[in-house]
């Protein structure tokens, strides 16, 4: 549905987009992470055809953003981190004006309107001052904007922002369904909880310059396996596994307990990660596991509450993905 192949962008000096190249497919939800600046709203930009690239090549539903421009904006709806609303209106006159705008006849506007107000759960505040309504509501009232012609790729610049815990689940919960019903959503977000419960595929950009695109998956693994073969000079190289050991009581303290598993040939690091618990790399081989920890941990007087593998989640695969380069 979006293919952008070597898109640059500069603004005087500044690179806003270093030959960007990624693709999303139909039906996918894809999350675009990145800090202040990166290029985020600059590449929505571009797809929406409110910006003209400098170079390189960005196609909506295959079509090209420096030819089929107006054909585009009625493929895409496209909602930017600050949405401008008329305060002086109601929400059904809000939503009237860009029906009419988006050239959706006359004798639909009134169907479509009521449809994408029960979407997004507005219905009982129809005749409701836009100004009345709260943050999260006018939020949602976004995204009902943008779905007034139908478009079949929505291009949401931060939804959840400023949103409080119950409009941010609300605001997920919207974005997911519009999914099941066949739109693909390129969706950016500081919150990364939130796109790592709902997206299929990511996409981190730092400084113009894209990163890492795949899903969310295949970033975990990427992460992981850094941080275990590079580690801490020992056998590089040498496959290894991280796993969280959390323990019940000790005889001694936890620092002594992790200074004597340090001694042992088969674990690379040990770290204190909490009062009672401890963080390990292993070297393994196939036939290894980690049952061997939990014989040394009993032999030295520990009572383990439990061994797991150590989980990474989004905010760890950004962190070990980037830099924090800005402009």
């Amino acid at each position: 549905m979006i293919a952008i192949q070597n898109l640059t962008k500069r603004f005087g000096s500044l690179v806003a987009l270093d030959s960007l190249t990624l693709e999303i497919g139909p039906g996918e939800i894809f999350g675009f992470i990145g800090p202040n600046g990166a290029g985020k709203s600059t590449t929505m930009k571009v797809l929406a055809c409110l910006l003209k690239q400098d170079s390189g090549e960005a196609f909506v539903c295959g079509k090209n953003t420096r030819k089929d421009a107006d054909s585009i904006r009625r493929l895409v709806g496209y909602m930017p981190d600050f949405l401008g609303v008329y305060d002086d209106l109601t929400v059904d006159e809000y939503l009237q004006f860009f029906a009419a705008a988006f050239s959706v006849p006359r004798s639909r506007r009134r169907s479509v309107i009521d449809q994408v107000l029960e979407l997004t759960d507005l219905t009982e505040k129809k005749h409701a001052m836009v100004d009345s309504l709260s943050r999260g509501m006018q939020q949602r009232l976004g995204v009902a904007r943008v779905l007034i012609h139908e478009p079949q790729v929505l291009l949401l610049d931060e939804p959840a922002s400023g949103l409080d815990p119950r409009a941010r689940i609300e605001m997920r919960s919207l974005l997911i369904e519009l999914r099941k019903m066949g739109k693909s959503l390129m969706v950016s977000s500081h919150i990364l909880s939130e796109l790592a419960e709902m997206c299929t595929s990511i996409g981190i950009v730092e400084r113009g310059k894209l990163l890492y695109a795949g899903s969310i998956k295949d970033a975990y693994a990427r992460v992981r396996s850094a941080a275990l073969d590079v580690g801490d000079g020992s056998a590089s190289g040498v496959p290894r596994e991280r796993i969280v050991v959390v323990l019940h009581r000790a005889s001694a303290p936890i620092e002594t307990i992790a200074g004597s598993l340090r001694t042992d040939s088969r674990i690379a690091s040990v770290t204190v990660d909490s009062p009672a618990s401890l963080l390990i790399d292993l070297h393994l081989s196939e036939a290894d596991g980690h049952a061997f920890v939990a014989e040394l941990l009993i032999a030295g007087g520990a009572r383990i509450h439990s061994i797991a593998p150590a989980e990474i989640n989004l905010e760890d695969a950004f962190l070990k993905l980037t830099t924090g380069a800005i402009h």
